[in-house]
């Protein structure tokens, strides 16, 4: 697969992934039974796994090592990260406050890790 289809596809998976989760945040916030879907524990893990699938392959055709390369490093710690917190806002979050505060914080990183993509820098806005 060429680099341009594997980057649209990962971009366009990147966007669902965000989709979803403002979606399940908000119907954590409303205290939604939606949450507990069945779809919603399908579509957003084959989502993310062809959204790793196509990251993975990008760094393949590139010929990118993330040891070698800071900006995507800092994706990967970043996602960690971002997985941290989802988990936390939707699900083992022991209050709401600490659901709430989670998911703020996992969209200020989903942030950040979209804006490392595109500036590839470990600190977006500095040269």
């Amino acid at each position: 697969m060429e680099y341009p289809l594997l980057r649209s596809l990962h971009a366009a998976t990147v966007s669902l992934t965000l989709v979803l989760f403002l979606l399940r945040g908000f119907w954590m916030l409303a205290e939604s039974p939606r949450l507990n879907a069945r779809w919603l524990r399908i579509v957003p893990h084959i989502n993310d796994t062809l959204l790793l699938s196509a990251a993975i392959a990008m760094l393949v055709v590139a010929s990118l090592n993330p040891l070698d390369q800071p900006w995507l490093l800092a994706k990967i710690v970043g996602l960690l990260t971002y997985i941290g917190l989802g988990t936390l806002a939707l699900k083992h979050g022991k209050t709401k406050a600490i659901r709430i505060a989670a998911l703020i914080a996992a969209l200020g990183v989903f942030g950040y890790i979209a804006a490392v993509a595109i500036t590839k820098q470990v600190i977006p806005g500095v040269v």
